[in-house]
């Protein structure tokens, strides 16, 4: 008996490795029973690796996601797993449906070979093979496009097809983009068409702009539609119900508490850069000649948190406006910083008589000094700063040339966002009657509250006791709660069951048009 044993478990691990025993993958056995082809049952997952293999390396060089793609097959061992799922229950038909509606926002359903994988079904349901072989490659492709069709039209919809950091220098909000992790879910899922449903967008914004895209045959409102249509898609961090949004383009503050607006107002925003920036940007690298710097005061978009109020604010003048203003304004006039409140300073000491410094001895570009605007009615940044974090150095605050305000194109100033209305804004942000007040008395406002006039009162008393003429000094208040905010940039949206359209002030439009030239 223990020399039969000896001699049959040769003979078993011989046939098994040979294949004898061995069951059809899964892909065979559903397709055999879907069919009743017996031919299925010979699905040789090793020749049809080999196949799999070269149909990835011909069509992966034009993936959006080859690495995941192929990842995703590495760990599964070639198998066709969405063919395997997807194919019986007609699922792959409503990928191709999606795909080919997709026109519905705004992309042309080629980019996603839609009518291949048409074609490779058809192919497949037509079950005229006469060798398991010759459907390898049929299910090869159609398995490796449908992923990559999948994974795209999830992206584009949920991500947006554009990532805006890519394109635009000034754009500093950090949107989310697809990752290797939430893809190789996709391609996990157990339900396609579930997945399908739920990716399409659901903002109000993105459907109102969608519809009025629908609905319109003239091009130029279309192509706005679109692009606006792509912002709504793009992933921006969370800003909550309780918010303050910039629309560049719109020139215009809006607080917004869920739907309602709690306050608006206009808003100055940076100035356009100059036209053919870009080109004498290199001819300024190769001379460093500050003639040949070009101007570009626009005013990035970002998103960050409102921390700090400063009353009475003075002016810190960068740079580049101390070289491209200030010097050519003291040159002109000796008395212009001492009339304009501006302070000199040289190795961070002050200079006591700027009006006697001899400008021709100094190279703008190499500018010995520091200049700060104290606090004042001429102050250019007004009686009000709001500060926020961010890598630009900009803030929102008030102004002394109200009359800004007034024009049409607001694009005037050299970045930081001059608001319309800071004694409500800071209002809002402090929350608290007593702490308003104090806030007021430091720019010589009355309170609001009568309970607060006994010690306004003695506080101005105390002014007028002062030997020296009272001078304005910085004060600092925090808000009751940091306030989101979002700098942005939207020429198309939804208000009032109306479409409204804005100028593209700073020409980001024709950039993310061309940038989605391929997928429309």
């Amino acid at each position: 008996m223990k020399k039969f044993r000896f001699l049959i478990l040769p003979f078993i691990l011989f046939i098994s490795a040979c294949g004898w025993f061995k069951s059809p993958p899964e892909i065979g056995k559903v397709l055999s029973e879907h069919f009743k082809n017996k031919i299925y049952k010979d699905f040789d997952t090793v020749a049809y690796d080999s196949v799999f293999v070269k149909t990835m390396d011909s069509l992966s060089v034009k993936f959006v996601n080859p690495k995941t793609i192929k990842a995703f097959y590495s760990n599964h061992s070639a198998e066709p797993k969405l063919v395997t799922r997807f194919y019986i229950n007609g699922e792959l038909d409503s990928l191709v449906n999606y795909l080919d509606q997709s026109k519905v926002h705004g992309f042309n359903p080629r980019i996603f070979k839609g009518d291949e994988i048409k074609a490779l079904l058809e192919e497949l349901t037509a079950n005229k093979f006469k060798k398991v072989e010759e459907t390898y490659p049929v299910i090869a492709k159609l398995e490796l496009l449908s992923a990559n069709a999948y994974l795209n039209y999830n992206n584009y919809l949920k991500y947006g097809v554009i990532n805006p950091r890519t394109i635009f220098s000034r754009y500093y909000i950090k949107v989310r983009r697809p990752d290797s992790a939430g893809m190789l879910n996709l391609l996990n899922s157990k339900n396609l068409l579930d997945t399908l449903r739920s990716v399409q967008p659901k903002s109000i914004q993105y459907k109102a702009l969608q519809s009025a895209y629908l609905n319109t045959d003239a091009a130029d409102e279309k192509r706005i539609l679109l692009l606006n249509m792509e912002r709504f898609r793009w992933k921006l961090p969370e800003t909550g119900d309780n918010y303050v949004q910039v629309n560049i383009p719109d020139f215009r503050l809006t607080w917004l508490n869920k739907l309602d607006t709690v306050i608006s107002m206009k808003v100055c925003v940076g100035g356009k850069r100059e036209n053919g920036y870009e080109d004498k940007l290199k001819a300024f690298a190769k001379s460093g000649n500050l003639d040949d710097k070009p101007k570009n005061h626009e005013t990035p978009l970002l998103f960050s948190k409102i921390n700090s109020i400063q009353a009475n604010p003075i002016w810190n003048i960068p740079v580049s406006i101390a070289q491209s203003e200030i010097y050519w304004m003291a040159r002109k006039d000796p008395y212009y910083l001492s009339n304009s409140n501006i302070k000199v300073y040289y190795k961070d000491k002050l200079i006591g008589e700027p009006d006697t410094i001899n400008w021709n001895k100094y190279s703008r570009d190499k500018l010995p000094f520091k200049f700060k605007q104290g606090s004042g009615g001429g102050n250019a940044l007004g009686k009000f700063k709001f500060i926020f974090d961010n890598s630009s150095s900009i803030y929102l605050h008030d102004t002394n040339n109200k009359n800004g305000f007034n024009l049409t194109n607001r694009a005037i100033s050299h970045g930081c966002v001059r608001i319309e209305k800071p004694l409500e804004f800071a209002e809002l942000l402090v929350n608290d009657s007593y702490t308003y007040d104090k806030l007021r008395a430091e720019v010589d406002l009355p309170p609001i509250d009568s309970t607060h006039v006994k010690w306004y009162k003695k506080r101005m008393a105390q002014k007028a006791d002062t030997t020296k003429a009272f001078q304005l000094k910085p004060a600092w208040f925090g808000p009751k709660k940091s306030v989101p905010l979002i700098i942005t940039y939207i020429t198309a949206w939804s208000q009032n069951d109306k479409i409204e359209y804005r100028p593209d002030v700073y020409g980001m439009d024709e950039k993310l048009w061309t940038a989605m030239k391929k997928f429309r």
